[in-house]
């Protein structure tokens, strides 16, 4: 019997026994047929029926007791129970996510991060090599402190006082990226139950977590100049939520900034509902300094601040950061223990290095010029194929789009993956999971892709 005859028998006994035991025709705890009884009356040889009961075991099918046999497992079908409702709430949420990590696209326009060309260089995979001067005393090689490396903290308060955000090294947390820091906030602060306000449209992956905590989401229509206030205020009135999570600049997904006056309007409703505000901002980096930012304006005081390097440096290099007040944030340090124990020290390094060699400086300076280059030309290109496009920041990375009526959305990103194209439909950002419109978030950078325009020009025309 050759290899690959071999395999399929084997592969064909263990789905045949594993199908047994799932419908209950083999019960628990009972005793499957001795390996050579087994091998006589299927026809096969031994050791085809020992790999198949190994493989039995190893999906925990099955248990070897020493000198009896093998049995099958009590445990087994709660293993295989269904997914709890708010599990597979949440899973369903991230399913774009999942299209960006694991599949392969020749336009991805529905992607939430630059082109890899966009970043990689000789003098960026320089800086990547550890080094031993960061590290004499080798002490990169332990857990490292569960506050994050104190040179990129000391850096990271810099960075926000250049923001105008005050912070003491106890109000800075580094987490591995910003969804992380969303994940520890969403644990510190609520419970099963609780009601949130959210943006919608909003950032798809925080709908996820909130399911998954089991908390409701109340979604504030988000406008050109930020949150719809009038509907807010109405949700505070109705609900007093806890948490009000918002991306006040370059937002994802429709790529607008929020202004001054509203800024200022949503601080006060924060206080007189005693409502408190997540801020996440991303695209810090490539913003101006002196953007409307919440936590500016209230200086940590409601406000918690999450960003992240992995927008602009490197998504690979999962390095964010969570500043609020000291207290919350010992609590969420409490809280990173707990969970993941810490950070990457090694990571958290080699990003301070890349900061403090100047990289970052010229990274972001490449790609702020690659997005002053290309919006204009992209959003008039979109507009000529026939979508609306709504008014966005330039200094971010989307657009959003508006389809004619009556298109399907969900219809066009399926023919377009068909062709390669990778779209990221606008259902998928609002947390009731549809939108009054069909929509659709584009990456700037793939915006005027030849193929990506004629698709649209081909399903509307």
């Amino acid at each position: 019997m050759d290899a690959g005859a071999t395999k399929t028998k084997v592969e064909a006994l263990t789905e045949r026994l594993a199908r047994q035991i799932e419908e209950g025709q083999l019960p628990a705890d009972s005793r499957l047929r001795s390996v050579r009884d087994a091998a006589r009356k299927e026809g096969l040889g031994i050791n085809t029926v020992i790999e198949a009961y190994t493989r039995l075991v190893a999906g925990g099918y099955a248990e070897s007791r020493p000198g009896s046999g093998y049995y099958v497992r009590k445990t087994h079908r709660a293993w295989t129970a269904a997914p709890a409702p708010h599990v597979t709430a949440a899973v369903d949420v991230v399913s774009l996510l999942r299209e960006q990590l694991e599949q392969y696209y020749e336009v991805r326009v529905g992607d939430g991060r630059p082109p890899a060309d966009w970043i990689d260089s000789a003098d960026f995979n320089r800086h990547l090599k550890p080094s031993r001067s960061d590290d004499p005393s080798g002490m990169a090689h332990g857990y490292g402190s569960p506050w994050g490396y104190q040179p990129l903290r000391e850096t990271v308060m810099r960075l926000l006082a250049e923001r105008a955000i005050k912070v003491h090294s106890r109000q800075v947390l580094l987490t591995q990226g910003a969804n992380h820091a969303l994940d520890l906030i969403v644990r510190q602060l609520l419970e099963p139950g609780d009601r949130v306000l959210v943006d919608s449209p909003g950032y798809y992956p925080l709908f996820g977590k909130l399911k998954l905590a089991k908390v409701g989401m109340l979604g504030v229509p988000r406008m050109a100049d930020g949150p719809d206030i009038e509907t807010l205020r109405s949700l505070l009135t109705a609900h007093r939520p806890k948490v009000f999570f918002t991306q006040s600049l370059a937002h994802n997904p429709t790529g607008s900034s929020i202004s001054l006056a509203k800024a200022h309007r949503l601080l006060q409703l924060a206080a007189e509902f005693n409502c408190l505000v997540v801020e996440d901002d991303p695209f810090a980096d490539l913003l101006p300094a002196s953007a409307p930012r919440l936590a500016a304006l209230d200086q940590l005081e409601r406000v918690i601040y999450v960003s992240s390097f992995s927008k602009t440096l490197s998504a690979g290099l999962r390095v964010g950061y969570i500043a609020g007040p000291a207290d919350l944030i010992a609590d969420l340090c409490d809280l990173k223990m707990v969970t993941v124990a810490s950070t990457s020290d090694i990571v958290e390094r080699m990003v301070h290095r890349l900061i403090t060699a100047g990289h970052y400086r010229r990274l972001l300076n490449r790609i702020k010029m690659r997005l002053s280059d290309i919006h204009q030309p992209a959003q008039s290109a979109l507009a000529r194929a026939g979508v609306q496009v709504h008014p966005a920041d330039p200094d971010g990375y989307y657009l959003w789009i508006e389809w004619p009526a009556g298109v399907d959305e969900l219809a066009i990103t399926r023919l377009a993956a068909a062709k390669g194209i990778f779209l990221a439909p606008g259902a998928v950002f609002y947390p009731e999971g549809q939108g009054s419109y069909p929509a659709m978030r584009v990456n700037v950078a793939y915006a005027s892709d030849p193929r990506f325009l004629k698709f649209i020009q081909s399903v509307i025309h």
